[in-house]
């Protein structure tokens, strides 16, 4: 979550930032005026129609982050997120010794955390869970199987030139190709029937053999569960001759893990999770022979073997429940004058299309307002998309801390975005590109609410402006995990105005409801591109 006095702090860099840049072009672009009673600065507001489009399922495969959970937003509808993985030695074609017993099977997936307190005394530190929504400690059903869905890397239909994309959808695939019981069958509720995302630090006690020492290891909070050691000892310690010779061997043979959600509660918990980071660690012992003399003595030693959560991923989205207002929005969207409400929503969700300028009413193929201030002669210091949220359909729900604008008919970011080098520093990766912006504006108190985005578009207007030959592009705007992560997700099925969505907004399980450009909305609160020039006298 962002901290609020960082935000102000923010805030003031981006005004001091946008100053000189201001300053920058108005020097620049009017170095041939005398005087400065040669200018006249001023505000316009410029025709914006915006509306909503569905995504439908959507290529979810190899995110950089993956949700797993169950999470109801009151404005859209509940979401639950599912997930497969392939599997990778760490060491490919390991040497597993004579007699080798399995002692325990155990998975660490670590979570995003921040640290709230060392205990002085004891070294015992006290985490905060990040990325994680709805109710603290919710519990659900998370049944982890072994995967018969084998997910190869490039795509048959394509002669195997491009990679294989999977999609959103397709749980049903995987549901019904695992294989055998699940294997978190630990005794704990905790670790299957009742699992939750717990914030507690992990203590671990181990005692040397040799000199009975006992140590206490402390690691951060994490998914640790057992797994079954008869599984894992047929499947790795006692597996066929070659198959672990490769990690393209051993992702034929078996084929990866199935984690499968299940709701079994009133309350709902969702967390994102680098499942890159995770790891499944066979703890055995084995037989190790050694020769002195003539004479071979033989010592049973503890051994590890590590396999990685790494290769092809998919997570799995369904949703239920749908928020009436939010389904009739972006089943029917009004793309003559705007929609009233703008719903954007990560996952499988939604987005919304904006067009600038208004329309063409002499029919020459450009915007009537697009040509009017093109034969202004005006200098543009600034434009601004600036998008008002619906707090009353947004009180009961978490909001997203930044939304993307992009440029939808191209398939690419737009140019403010590519010339924004800014970075926020300190750990806070999420506020680069702060000029640009999108940034969650929040009420002037301390955990206030959300009250308005805004993206700067000024370059992309400038050289629509400059340049007779620029397209007046459609723009997409959708919420995002990460502004560092500007590539593209196919849709499964394309519609008549776009075939990819932003990846970062596929792994952002928010959503949130903005104003948007119908004449039905009120001025204020309305969806306009707001313009600061200079204009010459």
């Amino acid at each position: 979550m962002y901290n609020t006095a960082f935000l102000k702090k923010l805030i003031f860099i981006c005004s001091f930032f946008m100053f000189f840049s201001c300053d920058k072009d108005y020097n620049v672009v009017g170095e041939d005026l005398i005087g400065d009673n040669n200018f006249e600065l001023g505000k316009e507001y410029y025709a914006v129609k915006a509306y909503n489009q569905s995504t439908g399922a959507i290529q979810s495969d190899n995110l950089p982050i993956n949700t797993l959970g169950i999470y109801t937003n009151a404005a859209f509808g509940t979401t639950t997120a599912s997930f497969a993985t392939q599997l990778e030695l760490a060491s490919v074609d390991p040497t597993i010794g004579a007699n080798a017993v399995m002692d325990s099977v155990v998975l660490n997936i670590p979570y995003f955390n921040t640290v709230t307190n060392t205990n002085t005394t004891n070294g015992i530190k006290t985490y905060e869970l990040d990325s994680i929504y709805g109710t603290s400690k919710a519990p659900f059903r998370l049944s982890i199987y072994e995967s018969g869905y084998f997910m190869r890397d490039l795509d048959p239909a394509t002669n195997f030139k491009e990679k294989q994309a999977y999609y959103s959808n397709q749980k049903n695939d995987f549901d019904g190709l695992k294989i055998g019981s699940r294997l978190n069958d630990a005794a704990d509720a905790k670790e299957n029937d009742a699992f939750y995302f717990d914030p507690t630090e992990i203590a671990e006690k181990t005692t040397d053999e040799d000199t009975k020492k006992t140590t206490t290891t402390r690691t951060a909070p994490a998914m640790r569960l057992k797994l079954n050691n008869s599984f894992f000892t047929s499947k790795i310690l006692n597996a066929p001759s070659g198959k672990l010779t490769t990690n393209s061997a051993l992702k034929d043979y078996f084929r990866g893990l199935y984690f499968k959600v299940e709701k079994t509660a009133a309350a709902e918990n969702m967390a994102s999770i680098n499942f890159a980071k995770g790891v499944i660690r066979l703890y055995y012992k084995e037989d190790q022979s050694t020769t002195a003399n003539g004479v071979t003595t033989v010592k049973r030693v503890n051994k590890t073997l590590d396999l990685n959560l790494k290769g092809n991923t998919v997570n799995f989205f369904e949703e239920s429940n749908t928020n009436a207002a939010y389904l009739s929005a972006i089943s029917s969207p009004n793309s003559t004058l705007g929609d009233s409400k703008l719903y954007l929503k990560g996952g499988v969700g939604s987005n919304a299309v904006i067009e600038l300028f208004g329309p063409d009413n002499n029919n020459n193929g450009v915007a009537d307002e697009l040509e009017t201030l093109r034969k202004s002669g005006w200098l543009i210091n600034e434009a601004n998309l600036v998008f008002n949220i619906d707090t009353d359909a947004m009180k009961n729900s978490v909001e997203p801390n930044r939304i993307y604008v992009y440029n939808l008919t191209n398939k690419t970011a737009v140019l403010d975005y590519l010339t924004d080098n800014t970075t926020a520093g300190g750990g806070k990766e999420k506020f680069n590109k702060f000029i640009f912006d999108g940034i969650l504006r929040k009420e002037a108190i301390t955990n206030g609410r959300g009250l308005t985005y805004k993206v700067r578009i000024t370059n992309q207007i400038k050289n629509l402006i400059k340049n007779a030959d620029s397209t007046n592009v459609k723009l997409g705007v959708v919420v995002t995990e990460n502004i560092a992560v500007a590539s593209f997700n196919k849709l499964k099925t394309p519609n008549s105005l776009f075939s990819v969505v932003p990846t970062a907004s596929i792994f952002n399980p928010l959503g949130t409801v903005l104003f948007g450009s119908n004449p039905a909305v009120p001025e204020n609160k309305r969806l306009r591109l707001e313009i600061i020039y200079t204009k010459p006298n």
